[in-house]
């Protein structure tokens, strides 16, 4: 859906400057903002890859630490817990994500990363905060100072996490099986936010239910006969084998699935072959799948795996030389907003700004946030929330058609970082306060 479409009722270009409920909070927010900047200026001049987040979380810990917070490092590799205890009440855990990318940034900002890093790859690279985690980190900070301030407003228990890896999918299981659930005051309410691309600086925008996909990776080897392309009558041609499974794996979403149930099966890598006259002995598929309840998700890797074979033996193909599938472990679960807790975490923060905040439609991206709450449903409810990044004058001239917005993970991406840390360290602030808070 189209982001004015989503937009629709409110006044796009009224965005940065509609009223909103003023007080002490945002004045407090607006005393920090120079310092958080400065924060953020450092940590984007100094990202480091998944589970590479070591100077990162050291930093960050010292900050927490000074703030009177329980310190643990290290939890799930370079992960940190920090808990601040405040008398009786409900426990509220705050995530916010860590790792830079593989990319090499492209912004032309006066603090872009120079950084040089070595991913699971083995081929070094540049390495950028493209997915605006920096952002992500500094409101954390921003809360927590916001947070230690205030304890005589609230009760309870504050879990605050900074989370490694999660580009890459793993670090919230990792920190899950590290003990964050056992070794650390369990949540009931567990929160974060994430910077948006795709929406105005300062816009607030959630989806309740599932907001986020599931996300697996799987890979097909095709066998075949290789021989030379002028006789294939002597050979096994996996291209034309693999194509038909490309080919049939395109009616899973169309043809197998309700057509109000979404998903997306999507082949990104076909590797055959080396010269124009040989027929391979093999081809490689790599397939991304998004769903979001886990019965579509059965359906579907059920339906790769009896298509890659199905498409095999109409071939010809005998049993041992079959196409083989495997889906890569962990993969990344869907992410669900509980209905009750996002109504009401969002009426408190449409009562604070107004028309910024609003419903939007769900994504088939990922987010391994979603964890925290599948580690215990029964108890524990969550809620991610976007933060709108993009400067008024690039929307402003994507509006007109006269740009193309770059999306998050592009080496161009460049929020406009005071505007998003100063949204999100007050929306993050504001709710946990109307969960703790005293009456």
């Amino acid at each position: 859906m189209h982001i004015t479409r989503i937009l629709a009722g409110a006044s796009v270009l009224a965005l940065g400057a509609m009223p909103a409920q003023a007080d002490n909070l945002r004045d407090a927010v607006a005393a920090d903002l120079p310092a958080l900047v400065d924060l953020y200026k450092d940590l984007h001049a100094h990202p480091e890859l998944s589970f590479q987040e070591v100077e990162t979380s050291k930093k960050l810990a010292a900050r927490a630490r000074a703030l009177g917070f329980e310190v643990t490092e290290g939890v799930g590799k370079t992960g940190v817990v920090a808990v601040l205890k405040n008398g009786p009440g409900p426990v509220v855990l705050l995530r916010a994500d860590m790792d830079g990318l593989p990319v090499i940034e492209q912004t032309g900002l006066p603090y872009a990363s120079k950084q040089r890093a070595v991913p699971a790859t083995g081929i070094e690279t540049g390495v950028m905060h493209a997915c605006g985690h920096d952002t992500h980190m500094t409101a954390w900070i921003g809360t927590a100072q916001l947070l230690a301030k205030r304890r005589s407003e609230w009760s309870g228990t504050l879990v605050m996490i900074l989370q490694p890896a999660e580009e890459i999918g793993e670090g919230a299981k990792a920190m899950l099986d590290d003990g964050l659930f056992t070794r650390f005051p369990k949540p009931e309410y567990v929160l974060a936010f994430h910077d948006a691309a795709q929406f105005p600086a300062g816009f607030i925008g959630y989806t309740k239910g599932f907001a986020l996909a599931n996300v697996d990776s799987v890979d097909i080897v095709v066998p075949g006969v290789g021989g030379h392309g002028a006789y294939p009558h002597t050979t096994k041609d996996p291209v034309v084998l693999a194509a038909s499974i490309v080919m049939r794996l395109q009616t899973l979403v169309s043809r197998e699935l309700n057509p109000t149930d979404s998903a997306v099966v999507t082949v990104g890598s076909f590797q055959a072959g080396s010269k124009h006259n040989i027929i391979p002995d093999e081809a490689k598929l790599q397939i991304t799948v998004r769903s979001y309840s886990d019965a579509t998700r059965a359906h579907l890797l059920e339906g790769i795996a009896r298509i890659a074979r199905g498409e095999g033996i109409a071939a010809g193909m005998p049993e041992d030389k079959l196409p083989r599938v495997s889906v890569q472990e962990p993969y990344t679960p869907a992410t669900y907003n509980t209905p009750e807790f996002t109504d009401r975490v969002m009426a408190g923060l449409k009562t604070r700004f107004g028309e910024k905040v609003m419903e939007v439609p769900s994504v088939m991206g990922g987010e391994d946030f979603s964890r925290f709450y599948r580690a215990d449903k029964a108890n524990v409810q969550s809620l991610i929330f976007w933060v709108g990044g993009v400067p008024k004058a690039q929307w402003d001239s994507a509006q007109k058609g006269e740009i193309q917005l770059p999306s998050l993970h592009s080496p161009f991406w460049a929020p406009d970082a005071p505007v998003v840390i100063a949204t999100a360290t007050e929306a993050m602030t504001a709710a946990t306060l109307g969960l703790l808070g005293k009456k």
